[in-house]
C-alpha cells in the first residue's frame, strides 16, 4: 500500500507555491496596471519585460551553467500562469522565449549555448521560434523556406508567418529546407538567424483579435547569409527537433490558458458577490453557483493535466527519452484541454457579468479575446487530437 509521502508526487512543492505568491505579487503590482492599455494601444509590454528581467522571470528555463535560473518545467510553467492571470500577452514573454530557445538547449552545440542562452538568461536578448510558413500551417512540413550551403556558410530564403514577438526578439531559431528529396524525413535543418543579419527583415504588425500586445509579424529571409555554426544540430535533424521542441512547449500555452481561465474566474468570483438583483446578491442564485462551480471543476481538471505533463516534461528533460513518459500525448492532451477549458470559462464569466462583460471596462472581454488564441497557435486543437490520437498511451 502506497505511503502518505507517494501523495507529494500529486501536488506542487513548497517551493513551488512560493514562487506562484512572488510572481503573482508582482504580476499585480507591475504588469495588471498596464494590461488594459497595452491591449487597447496594441504595444510591446514593454513595463512587463522590464519587470520580469528585474526579477530574472523573463526566461527561468535556462539552465543555471548558462547564467539561467534553472527552473524546472512546473517552475515554468508557473510563471507564465501567474503571468497570463493579469495579461496574457506579457506571458508571451517567458513562454516564447523558452520556445524560440528550446532547440538550442536540446540540440544546440556547446558552443550556440554559450552564444546564445547567455544573453537570454541576462535579459539581453529574447527568442523567437520561426517555423509556420504562408503555406505551411498545420502541414509544417510543407514549409518552402531553404537554406543552400556555400562554403562555410548557409544562405537562407523565404518567409515565415505567424512568429510571436518577431520585430522585439533578438534571436530566431529559424526552420529550413536543406534536402528537397528526404522532406521531413531528413530534409528539414535548424539554425539561429539573428535580428541584425544583413537580409532579415519584419512584415507590418498583424490586427488580431487578442494578445494585442504581443507583436505577431512574417519574418522576411533574402539571402540571409550565415556561418555553418549555427546550424542547431546535425543537418537534416531539424523536423525532429521542432516537433520534440513542441512536445515541451504545448505545455507552457497550457499553463497560458490555465491563467487567464484563473484571471477570468477571479473576476467573476468578486464581481457576483458585488452585484445585486431582485435584492441579493447575483452570486446567491443556483444558476449563478452552478456557473461557477463548472468553471472552477473544468479549470482544476485542466491544471492537474497541465502538472502532470510539465512533471513529465522535466523528466525526460534530465536524460529520459520519452518512453514511458507518453510526452507527445500529455503535451498536446494538457494544450488541448486547458485551452478548450479557458476558452469556456472566460466566456462564461463574460456572461456572468452580463452587459458588463461586454465592456472594455472590465477585463473580461480582453481575457475572452486572448483565451481564444490558445486553441489555435502550437498548433491548433484538431491537430493536438490527431497527435493524441496517434500517440495514445
Amino acid at each position: 500500500m502506497a505511503g502518505a509521502a507517494d501523495f507529494d508526487l500529486y501536488r506542487p512543492s513548497e517551493e513551488h507555491e512560493m514562487l506562484r505568491d512572488s510572481v503573482r505579487s508582482l504580476a499585480e503590482a507591475k504588469i495588471a496596471p498596464f494590461a488594459a492599455a497595452v491591449d487597447e494601444e496594441a504595444r510591446f509590454p514593454q513595463e512587463a519585460l522590464d519587470a520580469l528581467v528585474a526579477n530574472d522571470l523573463h526566461a527561468v528555463h535556462v539552465p543555471e551553467s548558462y547564467g539561467g535560473a534553472g527552473a524546472d518545467a512546473l517552475a515554468t510553467c508557473v510563471v507564465i500562469e501567474e503571468v497570463a492571470r493579469v495579461c496574457c500577452s506579457s506571458s508571451l514573454i517567458p513562454a516564447v522565449n523558452k520556445l524560440g530557445s528550446l532547440p538550442v538547449i536540446l540540440s544546440g552545440s556547446e558552443e550556440l549555448k554559450k552564444r546564445y542562452l547567455a544573453p537570454l538568461a541576462k535579459g539581453e536578448a529574447m527568442f523567437s521560434y520561426c517555423l509556420s510558413e504562408p503555406d505551411a500551417g498545420s502541414d509544417a512540413g510543407g514549409m518552402k523556406t531553404r537554406a543552400v550551403r556555400d562554403g562555410d556558410h548557409w544562405v537562407l530564403n523565404g518567409v515565415k508567418r505567424w512568429i510571436t514577438n518577431a520585430g522585439v526578439s533578438d534571436y530566431y531559431t529559424v526552420m529550413a529546407v536543406t534536402d528537397p528529396e528526404k522532406k521531413t524525413r531528413g530534409g528539414v535543418s535548424a539554425f539561429v538567424v539573428e535580428k541584425d543579419d544583413e537580409g532579415v527583415s519584419f512584415g507590418a504588425p498583424e490586427k488580431k483579435l487578442g494578445i494585442k500586445g504581443s507583436p505577431t509579424r512574417e519574418v522576411y529571409l533574402d539571402n540571409v547569409r550565415i556561418p555553418a555554426d549555427r546550424m542547431i544540430g546535425a543537418e537534416g535533424t531539424g523536423f525532429a527537433t521542432a516537433m520534440q521542441t513542441l512536445d515541451h512547449t504545448r505545455i507552457t500555452i497550457a499553463a497560458q490558458a490555465l491563467g487567464v481561465a484563473q484571471g477570468a474566474l477571479d473576476y467573476a468570483k468578486g464581481y457576483v458577490r458585488e452585484r445585486k438583483q431582485f435584492g441579493k446578491p447575483i452570486g446567491d442564485f443556483q444558476g449563478v453557483q452552478f456557473m461557477l462551480a463548472d468553471m472552477a471543476m473544468k479549470l482544476e481538471a485542466a491544471r492537474q493535466l497541465t502538472y502532470a505533463a510539465a512533471a513529465r516534461s522535466e523528466r525526460v528533460a534530465l536524460g529520459g527519452d520519452g518512453k514511458g513518459e507518453d510526452l507527445t500525448f500529455f503535451g498536446a492532451a494538457a494544450k488541448c484541454y486547458a485551452s478548450d477549458a479557458a476558452m469556456e470559462i472566460t466566456t462564461d464569466a463574460v456572461q456572468l457579468l452580463g452587459g458588463y462583460g461586454y465592456t472594455r471596462d472590465y477585463p473580461l472581454e480582453r481575457m475572452m479575446r486572448d483565451a481564444k488564441i490558445t486553441q489555435i497557435y502550437e498548433g491548433t486543437n484538431q491537430v493536438q487530437r490527431i497527435v493524441m490520437a496517434r500517440n495514445l498511451p
